[in-house]
């Protein structure tokens, strides 16, 4: 949080004549005040007392140089901050010890050179209450002339109500100002304000982060002039999914007082009055300034990464050491040239070097990317995981630019040694259009590019590996275009299609589901124009009860349960089930449709089977609720056909799939000599698994496909999992300079990142008539936050930060040696450890600092998370025979 509080207090009066638009200075007149700004840093409810931050104090002499004769309200203003009184202070009593400022002079704060600028007089053109030009030299620095701003801009007030847009130290921002007898109020709001300085931010309204800010100024007027003037300014950042992280910072200011002082000067316009005061006096602009910082004696990067490497070597990657290196790293990155960022690449170890290709890619710079594609040889079939991970760290990219995506373009056109890559370079440009579109950018020539050439792929091609890819780079775009095409799909005659059609469909907005969508869907889960598989028909369910469903559509797939294969009877009874208990959107429809006794009754109801649906809460807080479901669906003969768990995460604002992972199985019969179901009876044996991650479809992994392949593979199959995804992960990423009312800027920077290790594994043993299934989840979380108030003469901060290690393990066990065959499942996560940090820290360019260090650490015990009461008896009986 930043809070700006300003006091303006004067004891002069002025006489004028006619209705004055802002506040007039006497002639002859020498306005004394007392300014005081102050900086504290801290969490958003620390106190005074507790912050880091410093305080500036001085006496400013204020008086009139020269007004237009013409126009009473257009004047001509001299400052002069006064060196005598001049202190740099800590914001709240501190000890000695505590105290960096302690036995220092305001001269040695600062610097001669500083300190003589800062005292040097400046002037403000006034012109009906409004800066029409600020005038100081330009040869002081950035800092100094930030701080004059600051003051001049408190002068800054009109005396009537209105809405006004008006330029002070903040940029050029929008005012309203509300004038009730002897008082003004100015609101100046903050988000419209337009400056020289960029930043940058996740566009994930659950990762992302959230600044709210307020600035009000209260004017007291006496006789036409300024009696007093106090203002608050407040900025508070968070992360949305941890509220909790926030920080703070708050300022001071006050004026008062006048005598006697100078005539003005005669002159014709303001410019020529300012030119003959000093002629190197010049009009340098109101607004606030860039200010370049310089690290001394910080380490270069590859003197970082020497420092660092050893937390990104593979034993690392669950521990919470790997991403706090990583986020650290991708800070230096950002800061280092292409041939210094190259220099690392090629001298890390080829076990940490995919982990510094996730650092260098998620840097995002142009240099970063520069080194990675010509470090990188997508010729080279050898460079795949490599390769794999670059393209990863693109499709999380946190803030990527039209360049990327031209990057990977120009990869997709170019000769690729894998066909595994090819694939993932165009599923990844989907993610890419999304990203870009959600900021604006889809009418940009590149994205316009791109989206024709997905959008027009899937019917250019008959090869079936070829059309998965660009449906799958669809389904990352979100395209609306896309719509008709998934329709289309969703209906042909290759059940892959028909799966990622139907799923993607079910990503998008309901109000984009139009009655010729919805007919489409219907179609394939009635099964009105030709047979389809059960897992094609599942989804074609999901899809229709997560779209806002009618009474008559609800009512005929209650009606079709009883008329479908024994196992998807099971799936449809659980999955209704599972919506009503849960509470979801189809619930209240759902409810009306089961009061008709034919749709609902004990024949419908009472269908047995090994089939699921379950959903559940993982966590709740007042930020975030983290929601879990496993989907299972099994063939007529007890093998696995669908296996389906989804990890959701929701704000108030928003929901964020954080993961999905499916494995699905088909011909798998053979092996038990079993009859295959319905639509099924010609399906080549294979089994894969397939990952989304936080909203971005990855690249599907094959276990095993044909007969053959099955056979090698189940002779050598160690039941040890398939790596699916593996690296390190910028989840949050936001930077941003917050200009402050009285000129100094502090500088935001939050960060989120995330080591992770996703694999599954397939086990089936014919002499136990049994297969196992596995999807392993292993993942180190750390969020930081940090914002500082640098002035290159002293520097006060604050970090929060909190991490965890956690692991969730999902199993199902299947016994298929009799019928209804015996399933568990388990899904369990590990004892993991929370901590929390704040860090407060007050430092001065001679080296000498302050930090303070807080801390926490909870114990989160472990536990199955809880299923349906029929899985955790069918559990019961699993393990007791296998006792």
């Amino acid at each position: 949080m930043i809070v700006t509080r300003c006091l303006f207090t004067s004891c002069a009066s002025c006489v004028s004549s006619g209705a004055a638009a802002g506040p007039r200075l006497n002639n002859n007149q020498l306005y004394k005040f007392s300014y005081t700004t102050e900086v504290l840093v801290d969490r958003a409810r620390g106190s005074k007392e507790g912050s880091a931050g410093y305080k500036f104090s001085s006496d400013v002499n204020v008086n009139l140089v020269w007004r237009d004769q013409s126009n009473k309200d257009d004047q001509l203003i001299q400052l002069i901050i006064s060196y005598i009184n001049l202190m740099i202070e800590p914001v709240s009593p501190r000890s000695e010890k505590k105290n960096i400022l302690h036995g220092s002079t305001t001269e040695s704060i600062l610097g001669k050179n500083k300190l003589a600028a800062l005292t040097k007089p400046f002037l403000v053109h006034l012109k009906n209450g409004k800066a029409k030009a600020f005038y100081s030299y330009r040869s002081e620095p950035a800092t100094v002339k930030n701080l004059k701003r600051g003051l001049a801009s408190l002068l800054q007030v009109q005396l009537s109500t209105g809405k006004v847009v008006e330029n002070d130290v903040s940029g050029r921002c929008t005012v309203e100002y509300k004038a009730v007898k002897g008082q003004v109020t100015r609101t100046k709001n903050l988000e419209t304000c337009k400056t020289e300085e960029a930043g940058f931010t996740t566009h994930s309204k659950v990762l992302g982060v959230s600044r709210k800010s307020s600035s009000v100024t209260v004017f007291t007027l006496e006789n036409g002039f300024i009696r007093s003037a106090e203002a608050e300014e407040t900025h508070s950042l968070a992360v949305n999914a941890r509220r909790s992280v926030a920080a703070k910072v708050s300022q001071s200011l006050k004026l008062v007082g006048t005598e006697a002082g100078p005539l003005e000067a005669a002159g014709k316009d303001a410019a020529a009055v300012v030119k003959s005061i000093d002629a190197k006096l010049a009009a340098v602009g109101i607004a606030a300034e860039k200010v370049k910082s310089e690290c001394k004696g910080c380490p270069s990067l590859f003197e970082h990464w020497q420092a660092e490497k050893k937390q990104l070597e593979p034993e690392s990657l669950s521990k919470t050491r790997a991403p706090r290196s990583f986020l650290a790293l991708i800070q230096t990155i950002r800061k280092a040239p292409k041939d210094e960022i190259l220099k690392v690449l090629r001298s890390a170890s080829k076990t940490s070097l995919p982990q510094v290709v996730d650092a260098v890619t998620s840097s995002q710079t142009s240099e970063s990317l520069d080194a990675m594609l010509e470090f990188l040889n997508f010729t080279d079939a050898k460079g795949l995981v490599l390769q794999e991970r670059f393209l990863y760290a693109c499709g999380f990219a946190s803030h990527p630019n039209e360049r990327m995506l031209q990057a990977l373009l120009d990869i997709s056109k170019g000769k690729i040694g894998s066909t595994d890559i090819k694939e993932s370079v165009v599923i990844i440009m989907g993610a890419l259009v999304h990203k870009l579109c959600q900021k604006g950018g889809c009418n940009l020539p590149i994205v316009e590019q791109v989206k024709k050439m997905i959008l027009n792929a899937p019917d250019s091609t008959t090869v079936e590996s070829e059309v998965q890819m660009y449906l799958l780079a669809l389904k990352n775009s979100l395209l609306p275009e896309a719509i008709p095409i998934f329709t289309k799909y969703a209906e042909s005659e290759v059940g892959a299609y028909n799966t990622i059609a139907l799923t993607a469909l079910q990503r998008y907005d309901v109000n984009l589901m139009t009655s010729e969508v919805k007919q489409t869907v219907n179609r394939v889960y009635h099964q009105n124009r030709r047979i389809y598989e059960k897992n094609v028909r599942a989804a074609a369910a999901d899809v229709i009860l997560s779209s806002n469903p009618t009474y008559m559509e609800v009512k005929n797939l209650l009606l079709s349960i009883g008329n479908l294969p024994h196992e998807m009877n099971k799936y449809m009874l659980s999955k209704i089930q599972d919506i009503l208990r849960f509470q979801m959107p189809a619930s209240k429809v759902l409810g009306q449709a089961m009061k008709d006794m034919i749709s609902c009754n004990y024949n419908r109801f009472a269908k047995v089977g090994s089939s699921s649906a379950f959903s559940g809460f993982m966590a709740q807080s007042p930020d975030l609720t983290s929601t879990y479901s496993l989907d299972i669906l099994y063939s007529g003969s007890g093998i696995l056909r669908r296996s389906n768990m989804n990890i959701f995460g929701a704000t108030n604002e928003a929901m964020l799939h954080g993961l999905q992972v499916a494995i699905e199985a088909q011909g798998l019969e053979t092996l038990i000599a079993a009859t295959p179901d319905e639509g099924e009876e010609d399906l080549e044996s294979f089994a894969g698994m397939s990952a989304l991650l936080f909203d971005i479809q990855l690249r599907p992994v094959t276990f095993f496909k044909g007969y053959s392949d099955l056979m090698s593979k189940m002779f050598s199959m160690t039941g040890d999992p398939i790596n699916v995804v593996k690296g390190l992960i910028l989840l949050s990423d936001h930077s941003e300079v917050i200009q402050l009312q009285s000129g100094l800027k502090a500088s935001a920077e939050f960060q989120g990142g995330l080591a992770i290790d996703i694999s599954g594994g397939m086990e089936i043993s014919l002499w136990y008539r049994e297969s196992k299934t596995s999807v392993n989840n292993r993942a180190a979380l750390v969020v930081t936050g940090n914002v500082t108030v640098d002035m290159d003469f002293l520097r006060a901060g604050v970090e929060v930060s909190f991490d965890t290690e956690a692991s969730l393990d999902f199993i199902t066990t299947v016994q298929f040696s009799e019928y209804p065959f015996l399933v568990c499942l388990q899904m369990d996560k590990s004892t993991f450890p929370v901590s929390e940090y704040l860090t407060k820290y007050e430092s001065l360019p001679s080296g000498k600092s302050v930090v303070s260090r807080k801390g926490r650490k909870t114990l989160i015990p472990g536990s199955e998370f809880p299923l349906h009461q029929e899985n955790s008896n069918m559990c019961k009986r699993v393990f007791d025979s296998n006792w």
